[in-house]
């Protein structure tokens, strides 16, 4: 790639000058280099959402995309910093558990970068993100062979992804994120709906929060009257709920973690899963 891409997710904000040493370091080494700012507004800390960011829009990015991510509440201890190389993306990030998501089912070769080569020439134990990281991926970015970069290692560390599960005629799933517009993004992947109902295509469902019916399927916003909650879904495949206009999250007060179930309309409900409660 002529001018190769390198994408940035981390929780520095954008009111300090974390990002802008990260560029700047970057562009040193490789003036060519295009950086792309997915977000720095992961919350502080917060592996888990920076995960569920990657894995949104990352296949999206052309093939031979590096990714750096950098939320890393282990800066400057013995955790291990990775390149992942799946032969179309490679994705540079500590290894804390942050490429739990895109990296799940991949064939991948795994990297421990530690080539004090590619490094700054001195090194602070608070911003790795800035000595170690981003010069790695400005170096990868100029054709730099990953095998350069350290030994391979065969395992990294992954947190716990959770899965709906199927209780009786219903689904089980909890919220994994909520957007900017306060929909409520779940881990229920759509094509689980016809699972439901005998007749495959047939969408007539119910969506529960503990006891608590809040909403039924809609094929579109634009199905839903504005102001109204609905469910349906979303862009990722997953189920996402809804409001017309609104924000699911505030009118719901279903919270990320919230647990919710989704049933057939002419199914009832057993009174043993009432017991179910929001995270």
């Amino acid at each position: 790639m002529k001018y190769p891409i390198i994408a940035l997710i981390t929780d520095f904000g954008e009111d300090d000058f974390f990002v802008a040493s990260l560029k700047a370091v970057i562009l040193t080494i490789n003036p060519s280099a295009r950086i792309i700012d997915i977000t720095h507004r992961i919350p502080s800390f917060d592996i888990m959402t920076a995960g569920f960011f990657l894995f949104s829009c990352y296949r999206y990015f052309p093939a031979g995309t590096i990714f750096l991510v950098i939320v890393d509440p282990g800066v400057g201890s013995s955790r291990k910093i990775l390149l992942a190389d799946t032969r179309k993306y490679f994705f540079i990030a500590p290894d804390n558990g942050v490429l739990s998501w895109v990296l799940e089912g991949e064939r991948v070769q795994l990297r421990e970068v530690k080539s004090k080569k590619y490094f700054l020439p001195q090194l602070s134990r608070t911003f790795e993100g800035r000595d170690k990281m981003a010069p790695a991926a400005a170096w990868l970015s100029k054709g730099v062979s990953s095998a350069e970069f350290g030994p391979e290692v065969s395992v990294y560390r992954k947190f716990k992804i959770e899965r709906p599960k199927i209780r009786g005629k219903e689904i089980i799933g909890h919220v994994l994120y909520i957007d900017k517009f306060g929909n409520l993004i779940t881990n229920i992947p759509g094509k689980m709906l016809d699972l439901l109902h005998k007749e495959k295509g047939k969408k007539s469902f119910s969506l529960y929060s503990g006891s608590r019916k809040v909403v039924s399927y809609k094929e579109s916003y634009s199905s839903a009257k504005k102001g109204e909650p609905l469910f349906l879904i979303g862009s990722l495949g997953f189920v996402e709920i809804s409001c017309c206009e609104a924000s699911a999250s505030e009118k719901l007060k279903i919270k990320t973690g919230g647990v919710v179930r989704i049933a057939a309309k002419s199914q009832r409900i057993e009174p043993k899963f009432k017991k179910i409660r929001d995270k």
